[in-house]
């Protein structure tokens, strides 16, 4: 089957009122967690650290740069991610709508390539 990652974006503003409510918000994280487990669906789950703690290791120029954060724009934070094993993207669409978010905040869903999609010697360029 394959595999579809449901990537969590909030804002500065999603993440506060996320934070304004925190035990909620996981209490019912931990619930749709149960749900996804439950229906067998579910392959791995991670929240990610504040951004602030976070570095971006920019290739745009000769010799990579590194920047601390919090970096660039935060209109869209990547926040997390779900990973499901499920036949289509409508289902994975479908395990999307239910993930408990706040308003403003949006879930990317994006399927996984498989071993066999992923360019082998020379036809990546050196590339991954």
């Amino acid at each position: 089957m394959p595999k579809y990652v449901l990537i969590m974006r909030g804002t500065d503003e999603t993440n506060a009122a996320m934070m304004a409510d925190l035990d909620e918000m996981m209490a019912a994280t931990h619930r749709f967690i149960e749900e996804m487990m439950k229906a067998e669906v579910l392959v791995a789950a991670e929240g990610l650290d504040d951004p602030g703690q976070g570095v971006v290791v920019d290739f745009g120029g000769e010799v990579p740069v590194v920047t601390d954060g919090p970096y660039g724009e935060t209109r869209e934070l990547f926040g997390g991610y779900f990973l499901l094993d499920v036949a289509t993207k409508q289902e994975a669409v479908e395990w999307a709508k239910r993930v408990p978010a706040v308003r403003g905040s949006k879930i990317e869903v994006r399927r996984v390539a498989g071993a066999d999609e992923v360019p082998r010697g020379g036809e990546s360029g050196g590339r991954i």
